[in-house]
């Protein structure tokens, strides 16, 4: 799931809007009403106890669209976890229960129940056993409406299944249903066990108005006209899943069809945007088939389905086999050039394998789930944009966590949450995802994906926690790294590096001393493997070393004075780095290092320098730069030029306002032109740009040709 509080406009230098960040923009939600846990307080937030193992779940559903009310009658099929029981207890919140029965060859006898409005305890006929499968049918009424906020649910975003205009009212507005389980909501329309360990497979009949179109999990087996205005959908999947991501969803849908191998893959829109959505999930069977290769592991499930609904809850929620998505997923093809969704249509396609078929087994290993779907993001940028891109958005993530982080200490895996939302916060997602990285720089590319292969093999359609990572990462890898999850997953905090280079002319040594400045007080004492590259006379020299102390020096012959010596080279570290360099080591390191994170580094220090010749020439040079975030920054570099130097810099402007491949630079290029080149004749330039497909550019044009 992405969270609504988590959707971020990027921002990273000082530009007015960026391109492509994996989730759109900031909304706020209703408060969540819960209390933060007081210093020192002790709570254990484990997995829950397991008494009954749902097998399957059959429901047959109907809706009072008027009331917002749900007509269900349940059949579930169960039997004890381990130990013998005579009573089944299920969630449901909210209900009106008409009749509880045991159902035996056809027929129903019924049971007596006790109901308090959230949990259903069903006295069952006899003591079962472990291995004896029995069959409970339940009629009722769920009123989600009616849940208040504060006893009921938690918050407005508690109450699991919404009628979006269910009156009809709003001429502006469709009429909708759509649901959302995670984490523990879906009680709120079905009766059900609410625990992400508990698996089942189920069926679900849905009836709505002929003129709607209905979306489940799984495959759509056959539809039934009932001769009323009315048709009956039957819905079947049979690979378990988690209770939570069962979903339905119902309105006035069209369906634009795809296809991965052969399997259905199709995207739900409003009637408005279907002609562009190929344009904004067109991807998707690429990612499939991307995700089914690097994992070894093919996807799943029965199809993939993804929708597009009003007023989610959410930013998007990965239930098995038909994703849901916010609004903002209604774009028109200008709207999609400015703003890229790869990022959170790979964020929940890769949940299909992390959260869907290997659950964590409590919401305190919830990262399990996020993290890798924030790495996915990752994965998906590397193989289709390059690595520079993907290093782009990485560095997104790290500056989200870094920017929360320092506010909120609290481990990844953390089993003292206040309230189990609280696990969806930046240090889930974000922070998570930049550990697997440094995971997979630390043990290497064959060993990280032959890790993956045999956890998502090994607990296919079942649960686990951090430890099962670990141990699955050990036996791969032959070596102990219990160190590495300890420091990362389950402690809080990020290391702060204090780095100094010297060369000593007379031993001709360089010293490069490393201190760790963290407050080890509440942050671990870091042991961190790295790179560092030695530039000397046209040559790089990869040294590889091992920080475990507060303070380190590390000393290595050099043949001369070098010209860069470049920590963390595969900047990879999850830190906050200080470091003193030159003028003149920066220039080089943009030349001469050849990641997308050294030359943005440089950059950035450069900018602050720009009134140094060698400096500025420098940032002048990155307008040319191969990524579209380095030539954004280089631009901000204009308002400082003076006239005569624009002036040489004025065709190589013209040229991004009309050919850079990425709108944002087209469109800064134009408002430059609109801004420092008024005594220019740039009519021609824009009236072309003003045809441009990007909002963006159109804007800028605009604006541009006003002043």
């Amino acid at each position: 799931m992405i969270s609504l509080k988590l959707l971020r406009y990027c921002s990273l230098g000082a530009v007015f809007f960026v391109l492509s960040c994996a989730t759109p923009q900031m909304v706020n939600l209703d408060p969540i009403t819960v209390i933060e846990n007081m210093p020192g307080s002790n709570i254990y937030r484990g997995s829950y106890t397991r008494t009954t193992d749902i097998i399957n779940t059959k429901l047959d559903l109907s809706f009072d669209w008027d009331s917002a009310y749900v007509y269900g009658k349940a059949t579930i099929s169960a039997k004890p976890y381990f130990y013998d029981t005579d009573q089944l207890v299920l969630d449901a919140n909210g209900f009106q229960i008409k009749q509880v029965s045991l159902i035996q060859n056809e027929d129903k006898k019924p049971l007596k129940y006790f109901y308090d409005g959230k949990k259903l305890r069903v006295n069952l006929d006899k003591t079962y056993h472990k291995n004896q499968v029995y069959s409970v049918f339940i009629d009722y009424v769920a009123m989600p409406n009616k849940l208040k906020i504060g006893k009921d649910i938690g918050s407005a975003g508690d109450r699991g299944i919404y009628f979006i205009n269910n009156t009809g009212r709003d001429k502006n507005k469709p009429q909708q249903i759509w649901t959302q389980g995670e984490t523990e909501c879906n009680s709120t329309w079905f009766p059900t066990i609410n625990d992400p360990q508990e698996k089942m497979t189920q069926e679900l009949n849905i009836t709505v108005p002929d003129r709607f179109i209905s979306l489940s999990n799984g495959s759509l087996e056959f539809s039934s006209l009932n001769g009323d205005g009315t048709r009956t959908d039957s819905w079947r999947q049979e690979q378990a899943h988690s209770t939570y991501l069962t979903m339905l969803a119902v309105g006035d849908f069209v369906i634009t069809k795809d296809q991965w191998r052969d399997k259905e893959v199709n995207y739900y829109t409003e009637p408005e945007f279907a002609p562009t959505a190929k344009i904004v999930f067109g991807n998707t069977p690429e990612m499939m088939e991307f995700f089914s290769n690097r994992l070894g592991v093919d996807y799943p499930w029965d199809k993939y389905s993804q929708i597009v609904v009003r007023d989610f809850v959410s930013g998007a929620m990965e239930n098995t086999s038909a994703s849901v998505f916010y609004e903002g997923l209604n774009m028109t093809e200008g709207q999609h050039i400015d703003q890229n969704q790869d990022g959170i249509i790979a964020h929940e396609l890769f949940h299909h394998w992390f959260g869907d078929l290997v659950t964590a087994e409590s919401w305190s290993n919830l990262p399990l789930n996020e993290s890798f779907a924030t790495y996915g993001e990752y994965l998906w940028d590397e193989y289709k944009h390059g690595r520079d891109q993907a290093d782009f958005n990485g560095l997104n993530d790290l500056n989200s966590y870094l920017k929360s982080g320092n506010k909120k200490r609290v481990d990844v895996i953390r089993f003292d949450y206040a309230d189990r939302e609280h696990m969806f916060d930046e240090v889930s997602y974000e922070k998570g995802g930049r550990i697997l990285h440094m995971l997979r720089k630390t043990v290497g590319d064959e060993a990280f994906f032959k890790a993956l292969n045999i956890y998502l093999t090994r607990f296919a359609f079942k649960s686990a926690e951090i430890h099962d990572l670990r141990l699955i990462f050990e036996e791969i890898s032959g070596t102990d790294l219990n160190w590495f999850f300890n420091q990362w997953f389950l402690a809080s905090g990020h290391p702060i590096l204090n780095i100094k280079s010297a060369y000593d002319s007379d031993n001709k040594e360089v010293t490069v001393s490393i201190e760790q400045s963290q407050d080890l007080s509440n942050t671990p004492l870091y042991r961190i493997p790295m790179a560092l590259d030695i530039y000397l006379n046209g040559k790089v020299e990869r040294k590889e070393i091992l920080l475990e102390k507060q303070s380190q020096k590390f000393v290595f012959s050099v043949s001369g004075n070098p010209d860069l010596v470049n920590v963390d080279a595969e900047k990879y570290l999850l830190a906050e780095k200080i470091e003193d360099k030159t003028t003149q080591e920066y220039v080089f390191q943009y030349h001469n290092a050849p990641l997308f994170m050294d030359r943005l580094e440089a950059v950035n220090v450069l900018s602050k320098n720009r009134h140094d010749e060698i400096a500025k020439s420098t940032l002048i040079k990155a307008i040319n730069d191969k990524h579209w975030f380095i030539r954004l920054n280089a631009l901000e570099l204009i308002q400082h030029l003076a006239t005569e130097e624009r002036t040489i810099i004025y065709e190589k402007i013209k040229e991004l306002a009309l050919q850079d491949d990425v709108s944002q630079v087209r469109a800064l290029a134009v408002e430059i032109l609109g801004k420092y080149y008024r005594t220019m004749d740039n009519r021609e330039i824009f009236f072309m740009t003003a045809m441009d497909k990007s909002i963006a550019v159109k804007k800028a044009t605009s604006a541009a040709a006003a002043k």
